[in-house]
């Protein structure tokens, strides 16, 4: 009987349906079919240069997959489950068009080499286009820092207020955050930049090929150097997914923030309408879903990392089965990311800030409670003295409902003796913020030098 496999010689009887429908891989690695079909271009001209197949069927067999490639993308190709994957896809409908020579156009390789390969160059667009969509936010941040360097509002430990800063400190320290996803990703980039084809199922070949040849007509840096760990490597692929789940874990903080200043409790922030949701039941809702969801999304792309982890945590050399299942997960956090990047770009683009419920917040909780003590130890007194006194100030401030400025200045002096009338431009909001003047503090001028270091920092990103 005749089996119908390319793969099929030594078999006596074909396969059973529920092995197509199990074993398959082209419901979801279609997606790579760009990679494969560049692949196996670079792959056929560099067998019709080295003279392993000839000029003329090298020129036909890349001809027919541009061809090929064409269709595929304009919705013209129907992919077969019983031929497995995207490659003996790509492969099979090469030899249905062109007969004879296209089953040349694997000599030499492996699907092993080519479903490394192609992930490869998966990986290293979907890097590039994650560096552009955060860089996008990072300027976006930026904008916002710079029209608010001077709107003071809370800072908060424990989500409990603790000292004032401004909203341009705040949101340049989610610019340092997404500033370490863009280096991470850039990292994973070059990582993930080397050319694994030629080696084979995992010792090589025994036929001249170039595979020079091959990175450079990819575009590759450089070669991998083991032909076992060529196909057997995966580590790319979960540094793509951790950076993915880095960067996922920042938006998911920034969305919480998003969440709660939206709140009327706190009121910092309004959302454009064109980015909420209302209730079905309740007329008056206005919900942040966006903001909601990305907090959702995050533990997929965590989970898409732990199976990565765990699927290749038993796994002898060189190629196993198993490592078909990696598709799926850097798929969907690469999609995941790049979606929720995006959202949450033009949903803080169109949010409007709120400086005067920020500023009417830092009226409560003693922020200024530090700048006290420290105005104590400007006088000598040691910082943990300073501690003491100044949170028997704050117990006596939150028993007779006191601001700590509305103390006089005998009650501070009958704490300790060593306050003058300038405590209390030691302690108003504005000082507060503006004293921390070290480079990475709060004050407006290290904000500014802090922006500008950080647009220095992207206008010199290649992406």
């Amino acid at each position: 009987m005749e089996n119908k496999k390319l793969w099929g010689g030594r078999f006596t009887s074909a396969a059973n349906p529920s092995l197509d429908s199990f074993h398959s891989s082209i419901s979801f690695d279609y997606k790579l079919y760009k990679y494969d079909i560049s692949g196996s271009i670079a792959h056929a001209k560099m067998l019709g240069k080295q003279g392993i197949i000839t000029s003329d069927d090298a020129a036909l067999i890349v001809k027919t997959l541009e061809e090929i490639r064409n269709d595929i993308g304009n919705g013209n190709v129907a992919f077969d489950v019983s031929a497995e994957d995207i490659h003996m896809n790509v492969e099979k409908i090469l030899i249905d068009r062109i007969g004879d020579p296209g089953r040349k156009l694997h000599t030499a390789r492996s699907r092993n080499d080519q479903v490394a390969l192609d992930s490869r160059m998966y990986i290293m667009d979907k890097c590039r286009e994650a560096i552009h969509a955060a860089s996008e936010l990072g300027l976006t941040i930026i904008r916002i820092a710079k029209d608010n360097t001077g709107t003071i509002m809370p800072g908060y430990t424990h989500l409990q207020k603790a000292q004032p800063v401004t909203l341009a400190f705040h949101m340049m320290a989610y610019f340092e955050m997404f500033k370490r996803d863009i280096i991470r990703f850039q990292q994973c980039y070059e990582e993930t930049d080397e050319m694994p084809l030629g080696s084979g199922a995992l010792s090589a070949s025994s036929h001249p090929i170039d595979r020079n040849f091959v990175k450079d007509e990819l575009g590759f840096s450089r070669i991998t150097q083991n032909a076992m760990d060529g196909v057997g490597n995966r580590d790319f692929a979960i540094d793509f997914t951790h950076a993915c789940s880095m960067l996922m874990m920042h938006l998911s903080r920034l969305s919480e923030e998003i969440v709660l200043w939206s709140t009327d409790e706190f009121g910092f922030l309004s959302l454009a309408d064109e980015y909420c949701t209302g209730s079905s039941i309740m007329p008056q809702k206005k919900n942040p879903d966006i903001a909601e969801l990305v907090r959702g999304k995050t533990a997929r792309t965590y989970g898409n990392e732990l199976t990565l982890l765990t699927m290749m945590k038993g796994l002898p050399l060189a190629y196993n089965k198993d490592m078909q299942e990696d598709k799926e997960a850097f798929f969907d956090s690469a999609e995941t990311v790049l979606a929720c990047v995006d959202i949450i770009n033009r949903l803080l683009s169109t949010a409007a800030f709120h400086g005067s419920k920020m500023l009417a917040a830092t009226e409560s909780g003693f922020l200024n409670a530090t700048d006290l003590a420290d105005y104590m130890v400007k006088k000598n007194v040691p910082f943990r003295k300073a501690h003491e006194v100044v949170g028997a100030a704050v117990l006596k401030c939150i028993k007779e409902n006191k601001r700590l400025s509305d103390l006089t200045l005998d009650e501070l002096n009958e704490l300790y003796d060593c306050f003058g009338i300038d405590i209390y431009d030691a302690i108003s909001i504005d000082h507060c913020v503006s004293a921390r003047s070290i480079p990475g503090g709060t004050a407006p001028d290290a904000v500014m030098e802090h922006i500008r270091k950080s647009e220095v920092w992207l206008g010199k990103l290649q992406v």
